[in-house]
């Protein structure tokens, strides 16, 4: 500030006071009654013009004009969230930060399964060609109503529910192993169940034809869930399926979409919704043509698994240290101390990086069209015979440009819930696991039907010998 506007500030601020002369309460934010002018006396300790304090303000702005809450957003994306039960996180709060803290060697050790699951079953299906591997907490047992003459309308416990998760295409079923923890924390009667698709983790085929790929295709793996749940409910000696949630990670996204849309589930299931993360039917075939790409980029094999799990997280793939400690041992396989070797890679004389992925993705390829040709029109459930029809719907995506025209339409119209986490990569469920199982809690109690308390039937009041 130059010298001759420092002394038409001063000239401006000894006018103003000798106008209006103002108690020295006021200036602690409290109201006093201007004196008059015939009283005035001449100001009396005023503070010194400071030229450093007056070019703070002059670079950074007035402290008192930043808000201190979130400011209300007139846009499109944030104006539809009330019609649609669509919810966008707020403005501002780190969407584009790093993982906390770059992960050291020594902080990379891999977690047991048992942090998370309750147990693990090795199921044999009824024709004995393959044996299913689960982890599962199980949920809380109904309870049945303790008086013989229960009130009017009242309804003994069901129980928890069972969120039941599938994996995507070369992960496995820990991948869901923290947010099964998480969802536990805010729903402790809930249980898990988690599945080792076919060629992925520990699920092993018994009788394997010879030169022959592994049948991945779509009305397999859904078949398989099925199998999976009904297999689990049989182990654990339950008297009913306790009521469910189907989650599915990109391809098992799609896996529990065609489960809900086709007649595999036996009509006693109670199926209250599936919610599908971070996969939509344009965007999975648009990706699908630089897949074999991204393929040969990544490394082949690593030294060890805690290089594994370091590559996982320094790439970015996932972005949460804790989980993949726990789901990244389940993608490789030791070469070196195991007679199973990695499917459709032949073992090797010397093996510099004996960690190698226990799945082959490019073996994969003939079923990635299937995967999800039609999955817009099946998540809507248009023309669904299976229990989903009246079930209900969440998609959790990273990013609103992911939406087709199908599911932008369908979302307009109310016909599922949308939540978008944009600080999250495409493993949502293992970056942003608190978020995603609150998303996933709220989802169950806006469909738990249980929680519905129905007048009693007039049938019923005379029965009892009450007046109508």
């Amino acid at each position: 500030m130059s010298e001759l506007q420092k002394k038409w500030a001063k000239a401006r601020l000894s006018n103003t006071m000798q106008a209006h002369a103002y108690a020295p309460s006021q200036a602690m934010g409290t109201t006093a009654m201007p004196i008059p002018a015939t009283t005035l006396q001449p100001p009396v300790g005023l503070p010194d013009f400071n030229e450093l304090d007056e070019e703070d303000e002059d670079q950074f702005g007035s402290l008192s004009s930043i808000p201190n809450h979130p400011q209300d957003d007139d846009s499109s994306s944030a104006s539809s969230v009330s019609s649609t039960g669509t919810v966008i996180p707020s403005p501002g709060r780190a969407l584009f930060a790093r993982p906390q803290g770059v992960p050291t060697r020594s902080s990379l050790d891999p977690i047991p399964w048992t942090t998370y699951f309750e147990r693990e079953l090795s199921l044999l299906s009824t024709d004995g060609t393959i044996t299913y591997h689960v982890y599962l907490t199980s949920p809380d047992p109904p309870t049945p109503s303790t008086t013989n003459n229960p009130a009017p309308g009242a309804k003994p416990s069901t129980g928890g529910p069972l969120f039941v998760t599938h994996h995507g295409a070369g992960s496995s079923a820990l991948s869901f192993a923290v947010l099964g923890s998480e969802i536990r924390k805010r729903l402790p009667s809930a249980g898990i169940l988690s599945l080792d698709a076919r060629g992925h983790g520990l699920t092993t085929i018994t009788s394997p034809s010879p030169n022959e790929p592994t049948d991945l295709s779509l009305g397999t793996l859904s078949q398989d869930l099925c199998n999976a749940i009904l297999l689990t409910a049989k182990a654990m000696s339950w008297p009913d399926i306790p009521p469910l949630i189907l989650v599915g990670h990109s391809l098992g996204g799609a896996v529990v979409t065609e489960l809900a849309y086709q007649p595999l589930l036996p009509p006693s299931v109670s199926l209250l919704g599936y919610a599908v993360l971070d996969v939509v039917e344009g965007s999975a075939l648009d990706a699908l043509q630089s897949m074999q790409t991204y393929l040969s980029t990544r490394p082949q094999g690593f030294h060890s698994l805690k290089e594994g799990i370091e590559w996982h997280v320094r790439s970015r793939t996932i972005r949460n240290s804790v989980s993949a400690r726990v789901s990244v041992p389940a993608l490789l396989v030791d070469t070196t101390t195991t007679t199973t070797q990695p499917q459709q890679q032949p073992p090797s004389t010397k093996v510099s990086k004996p960690w190698k992925w226990r799945t082959d993705l490019s073996s994969t390829q003939p079923f990635w069209q299937g995967w999800f040709v039609g999955l817009s029109k099946k998540f809507l459930g248009q023309g669904a015979t299976g229990l989903g029809k009246g079930a209900g719907k969440m998609l959790l995506l990273a990013g609103t440009d992911r939406l087709d025209t199908e599911l932008t339409i369908g979302q307009m119209q109310g016909k599922y819930a949308l939540q978008v986490f944009p600080e999250a990569g495409h493993f949502i469920h293992e970056d942003l696991p608190e978020k995603t199982a609150v998303a996933l809690v709220d989802f169950y109690r806006r469909n738990d039907r249980s929680a519905l308390v129905l007048p009693p039937k007039v049938s019923e009041l005379l029965a009892q010998g009450r007046r109508v």
